[in-house]
């Protein structure tokens, strides 16, 4: 026999009411917790997530079934949302466009919640403003032959190079093995700009540690380094959000944490009921964020310096338009083999298709 659903339930949050339909339906099988957990999870982290995030569009990857089940990704916030809601027209690399929800406060948070959305995936800019980007992001994930031993190492080599470059950058966990590097921006530079300075860090970063980073693009020339992930700041990229909540049943989180946690953390055991404990002991190790944008100038004038020394751009994710100066979109180990059969374009003549990096 089925078991009976829960009652909907209303919340009163930042001046609207939300609806949380079936609050008891499981979303984390580990250890039992609920949409509503989930919720007031949120909740409890309002204002240091919306000090993240609040602003921006969001996209939304709904989980019908909870953390064990299947995903999609949801680029337009459906008809028959709530006339409070607040959304901005976002568009993709190919040119189209969406109506894309606002984090605006946390009953927007909390309406993403409901149909299923486990945590958030914001733009690196705010919807008021969407030719500029204020966040250089900085994902460092797991490679074969890397460990979250590997990653804390590299997380440490960036902020050494950043600390001599007079730029304050801060961490948070992936919500799985890796961590992510975030730099608040003065509102100076478009996302093009903004990643000409991520290559420009990686190709540092790997010309000081060469047998333990790489900014190789393809994958056979990375062997066992860090790949520092610089396409994660190209036009129109989102990156898991902080304080949100992954899709291991475990509801871990990624969360920020001080440089003091780095050597110490281990993500399994930051989830939505130890993070919002940690919140409440000592606070947000981000606190303040907002109000110390940095000047990334240094690393837009060694990106000067490397194009001026003969380097061309960094390859491009292949779905995006080939971009000026970018070398062809062809594995090495492949180009070597057909080097006549690689257009100008990048793409491989042979198929018409380009060859992916990642």
């Amino acid at each position: 026999m089925a078991a009976a659903k829960s009652e909907a339930i209303v919340l009163e949050l930042a001046g609207h009411e939300v609806t949380v339909t079936s609050p008891d339906k499981v979303f984390f099988t580990k250890r039992g917790e609920t949409k509503l957990d989930l919720v007031n999870y949120y909740v409890s982290v309002a204002e240091p997530l919306l000090e993240s995030m609040g602003g921006r569009p969001t996209l939304l990857q709904r989980f019908p079934d909870g953390a064990s089940g299947k995903s999609f990704f949801q680029k337009r916030v459906p008809n028959g949302a709530p006339g409070w809601l607040q959304t901005t027209e976002v568009t993709t690399v190919n040119g189209t466009t969406s109506n894309a929800l606002v984090a605006a406060d946390i009953a927007h948070v909390v309406w993403a919640v409901n149909p299923g959305c486990l945590g958030s995936h914001p733009w690196p800019y705010r919807a008021g403003r969407p030719e500029v980007s204020d966040e250089l992001r900085i994902d460092l994930d797991p490679f074969p032959g890397v460990d979250f031993d590997d990653i804390r190492d590299a997380a440490f080599s960036v902020k050494d190079l950043l600390d001599e470059l007079g730029i304050q950058v801060v961490v948070k966990t992936s919500g799985n093995r890796g961590l992510h590097l975030y730099v608040r921006l003065e509102p100076r530079w478009d996302s093009y700009q903004v990643r000409a300075a991520a290559v420009a860090l990686a190709r540092e970063l790997e010309r000081r540690h060469p047998e333990h980073i790489t900014a190789a693009w393809w994958k056979e020339e990375r062997g066992p380094r860090v790949f520092v992930d610089f396409n994660q700041n190209a036009p129109h990229k989102t990156v898991f959000g902080a304080w949100s909540v992954r899709a291991p049943v475990g509801a871990q989180v990624s969360a920020p944490i001080g440089w003091d946690e780095v050597t110490t953390v281990d993500p399994d055991l930051l989830t939505i009921v130890t993070v919002t404990q940690l919140v409440a002991e000592r606070g947000n190790p981000w606190a303040g964020l907002n109000d110390r944008p940095q000047d990334i100038t240094p690393l837009l004038e060694r990106s000067a310096a490397d194009l001026a020394a003969g380097l061309m751009d960094a390859p491009w994710p292949p779905e995006y338009p080939k971009q000026p100066n970018e070398p062809p979109r062809v594995a090495p180990s492949r180009a070597k083999k057909v080097p006549d059969h690689t257009g100008a374009d990048g793409t491989d003549a042979e198929t018409g298709g380009e060859s992916r990096g990642q």
